[in-house]
């Protein structure tokens, strides 16, 4: 197999097989100079070239195969022989070994000095294959993870402990904090939840061991170790990143700190209960890294996201996102912000807690210790000049009825409300105590939203529904269309952790309030309001968008149960047949 031992110049040879232009490889390297980035990574951004082009260029210029790696079953063991930090500075993993020589997957071949680095490393044949970049740093996410290191520092920190009762002073007064065995350990549990993007990390003492628990994509990852008597140290130490009593271990506090792991700016929000067996800490992770997130990236239907962009340009009105916690409100509502911050507006924010920080943006964070509440808060911002005003969340009457008027009085008001769907949520106004009147003038739309896990492309197969899968098709889709569809499952893997899901996609429905539901509104008519809204043109329930997602095998038959399962009975009506949207 021909390998990269001499200089090839990439540009070159893109220019020679056609694929960009010489004008086009001058502006690439001028961009180059400045980002620093490899060439054929700005060619890319540049859109002069697309990357699938570029790897079958490269595979047949250099006589390499392309390799899929998204689908690729590796070999741990093997894997780790080309340790972390060379895998990931050269962009490069090893795929197979075979006949005494080991193919190595990289996502530039031609970098001769990576090349022989490798090889001086590895310390026998290296064979080169092409792989998709983005598809790289994912699997190296994967099967370089923290589990026996943590299990390893767990152990080094029972160790220096040892037997006697554990000395809180004296751990709290440790000098070198980055030497010490619990910072090391909470240095490896951070990077390994931020490698498969955890939102959560729970620390949980039990009876005779220590449970670590992160939540991706929506479910808890166990690992269990034996090293109990390490759980009040790491307490201790998060208690004092976090600012917290060290002394008080009987009631509930709540805290946060900054962290920086591996280039990633984590804002760490912090809990601690009393449990029977210790102090019980959940850690929620914010990257603020990751810079604004845009409402393209939110997975709303494109005609959905259209008649949604059209709501959040109108002058004044309330627009609420609804769903439980957990379900990706403040990232839509996030995204809607990111498209309305331009310098001609006044945006206020009034949030609990402030999440992410946003340029040209006033955020202010409720602190009821001291009366700054939602209402008073609001009060206060309506002072301000605002054009544009987002409530955290609307949890009484009170701040309900100062944002309705707040809407009617040409602000364009944002909000979440802990509703189970759209058609729900305009009644839970007037159930909390406001006017129908006030509800009927100022609310323009509601968004509901959910959650789904993405099936695992790398074990994807065909699946036949279960009894329960089967009284839910029934329900929703015609037997034809039952018939015709072949619903699909993964089996779990190493590239999802063995659970059949990678990643999640949003779920949504979106109701528009028409002069129907305004009239029902006014008159507090549940059920004439209910009618309007599930027989709206433009409106499909949850189950149905999360049906849609089973139908083309993005999702399976059980993550729209489990959607179900959250919307308990508010839509009976429509599973029965009262509407029948078609799909």
């Amino acid at each position: 197999m021909a390998q990269p031992r001499k200089r090839i110049r990439l540009g070159d040879m893109l220019v020679q097989s056609g694929a960009i232009t010489d004008d086009q490889l001058g502006k690439a390297l001028q961009e180059q100079k400045k980002s620093g980035q490899r060439l054929g990574r700005t060619l890319i951004q540049m859109k002069f070239i697309q990357e699938q082009q570029l790897l079958t260029i490269l595979s047949q210029q250099l006589q390499i195969p392309f390799i899929d790696i998204a689908k690729y079953t590796f070999d741990e063991s093997l894997v780790r022989r080309l340790p972390e930090t060379l895998a990931r500075r050269f962009r490069a993993i090893i795929l197979k070994e075979e006949n005494g020589s080991l193919l190595v997957g990289m996502s530039d071949p031609m970098d001769i000095f990576a090349y022989d680095e490798i090889t001086r490393v590895l310390g026998q044949t290296v064979d080169i294959a092409v792989v998709r970049e983005a598809d790289l740093l994912s699997e190296l996410d994967i099967v370089y993870r923290r589990s026996s290191e943590i299990s390893s520092l767990a152990e080094e920190l029972r160790e220096e402990l040892g037997d006697d009762l554990l000395d809180i002073s004296e751990l709290a007064e440790t000098g070198d904090e980055s030497e010490a065995p619990v910072a090391k350990l909470l240095q490896s549990i951070f990077e390994d939840a931020l490698q498969v993007k955890a939102s959560d990390i729970h620390i949980e003492p039990d009876e005779d061991v220590l449970r670590i628990r992160q939540r991706v994509d929506g479910i808890l990852q166990e690992q269990v170790m034996k090293e109990k008597r390490i759980a009040p140290a790491l307490v201790l130490r998060l208690k004092l990143m976090s600012g917290l009593d060290i002394s008080e271990k009987r009631l509930p506090q709540d805290g946060r700190f900054h962290v920086r792991v591996k280039q990633h700016n984590i804002d760490v929000r912090l809990s601690t209960v009393p449990t029977q067996h210790g102090e019980s800490v959940v850690m929620r992770l914010l990257d603020q890294s990751g810079g604004a997130i845009g409402l393209d990236h939110c997975g709303m239907p494109r005609e959905m996201l259209e008649r949604f962009r059209g709501l959040i340009r109108r002058p004044h009105g309330l627009i609420l996102v609804t769903g439980p916690t957990g379900s990706g409100k403040t990232t839509t509502l996030y995204g809607a912000l990111n498209e309305l911050n331009v310098p001609e507006k006044k945006i206020i924010t009034v949030e609990d807690p402030v999440e992410y920080q946003l340029e040209r943006i006033s955020q202010i964070q409720v602190n009821p210790k001291i009366n700054l509440t939602f209402d008073s808060v609001l009060r206060a911002s309506l002072r301000q000049d605002p054009d544009i005003l987002l409530v955290g969340e609307i949890r009484d009457s009170e701040t309900a009825k100062i944002a309705l008027r707040a809407s009617m009085t040409g602000h364009l008001v944002l909000s979440t409300l802990h509703t189970n769907d759209a058609v729900t949520s305009a009644m839970r106004l007037i159930d909390i105590g406001v006017e129908g009147y006030l509800v009927a003038t100022s609310l323009r739309a509601v968004v509901a939203q959910r959650l789904v896990r993405r099936i695992c492309d790398a074990c994807k197969s065909d699946y036949t529904p279960d009894t329960q899968e089967t009284i839910l098709l029934d329900s929703v889709l015609d037997p034809e269309v039952i018939d015709r569809v072949k619903f699909q499952k993964g089996a779990g893997c190493q590239h999802c952790n063995k659970t059949g899901y990678r990643g999640r996609i949003g779920v949504f429905e979106l109701l528009e309030i028409n002069d129907q539901m305004a009239d029902a509104l006014r008159r507090s008519n549940t059920s004439d309001f209910t009618r309007a809204a599930i027989t709206s043109p433009n409106f499909k329930p949850l189950i149905y968008a999360a049906m849609e997602y089973a139908q083309q095998g993005i999702t399976s038959l059980e993550e729209v149960l489990r959607v179900v399962e959250q919307l308990e009975n508010s839509e009976e009506n429509v599973v029965a047949g009262l509407v029948e949207p078609a799909l």
